[in-house]
């Protein structure tokens, strides 16, 4: 008998076969997590869930502390009185200040002196100069009642038609839409920021698993040989990453969160002295709550997911 040539093709299911042997279950598992380079891709998914936890966390701190300063300044208004010629200006901002106790909705009034309204002027001017010559104006500061609506309208034009070309009413709308803006704007970045550590968290899912493929072929095609189908593959493989991205996951959100704890504990720290007052009058208070905290637990988990159903997706596209 003369031999013959057999064409090499990938051995289909024989039948009759069971679809998982029994026997494949109790051996080690298909795609073994405690290898290097299921350790590296851990490590790497827990470095990016980090990185897109502290942007998470960031965002909430940032959304939480311009709704603050947007409450504080939204219940604050200013009247200011420009000093001209030929007038009184302590009658002026007496008169000012008369109208608007009168006005139902406002809770509290304060008139700054002359040296105070000067030493608003002192971080852009500089200290110890003479102002006294300069004509600055004086200011009111009114403190809006929460229970009871002020009618700004109605004493901006009591304010014009008893001081007219003196007084002038601001209710800040410019800055809090400027600052609405901004914080907007940043917490766009920071949700940017997540969806981009998530994709670059699947790209490093697809690359490990196409590895883990190439090194594994040799035993795909005995399970395809004992009748296993592609499903159950992609389920051992989908299973092992999901492992995977569940344990760098909760490294990389633990880690966040201890980052924000340990951050807001050095904050609350060095908030006695001065320094530490004023940077958090102009930043806000270190502090995520519970919604932060929730954000990053929540980015660990996608995280997981993102692993697993990657992987899944990437080995049937591989058999297909």
């Amino acid at each position: 008998m003369s031999a013959q040539a057999v064409p090499r093709t990938r051995p289909g299911p024989v039948a009759g076969a069971p679809s998982v042997p029994a026997n494949l279950r109790r051996n080690a598992p298909l795609v073994p997590t405690d290898t290097a380079a299921g350790r590296s891709l851990a490590a790497v998914i827990a470095i990016l869930t980090f990185l897109a936890g502290l942007c998470a966390g960031a965002a909430e701190m940032v959304a939480t502390n311009a709704a603050q300063w947007q409450g504080d300044v939204a219940q604050e208004v200013t009247i200011q009185i420009r000093p001209n010629p030929g007038r009184d200006v302590e009658a002026d901002v007496a008169r000012a200040a008369g109208l608007a106790k009168a006005e139902p909705g406002i809770a509290e009034t304060r008139i700054f002196s002359k040296a105070e309204a000067e030493r608003l002027l002192e971080p852009w001017l500089g200290t110890g100069l003479d102002l006294s010559d300069l004509p600055v104006p004086r200011l009111i500061a009114l403190k809006l009642n929460r229970n009871q609506g002020a009618d700004l309208k109605r004493l901006r034009a009591r304010l014009l038609e008893a001081l007219p070309g003196v007084a002038s009413l601001d209710d800040h709308a410019l800055w809090l839409q400027r600052l609405s803006s901004a914080a907007n704007a940043f917490v766009g970045i920071g949700i940017g920021l997540v969806i981009l550590v998530l994709v670059a968290t699947g790209l490093a899912v697809t690359f490990a698993t196409r590895g883990a493929m190439a090194s594994n072929r040799e035993v795909v095609e005995v399970l395809h040989f004992v009748g296993a189908d592609d499903d159950y593959i992609a389920r051992a493989f989908q299973r092992r990453f999901f492992g995977l991205g569940l344990r760098g996951g909760a490294i990389g959100a633990g880690c966040a969160i201890l980052a924000f704890v340990i951050g807001g504990l050095l904050a609350r720290a060095a908030r006695s002295g001065p320094a530490g007052q004023e940077v958090e009058a102009l930043f806000g208070a270190f502090q995520i709550g519970l919604r932060g905290y929730a954000s990053v637990v929540l980015i660990g988990v996608i995280a997981s997911i993102v692993t697993g159903v990657v992987s899944r997706i990437t080995v049937r596209r591989f058999l297909a």
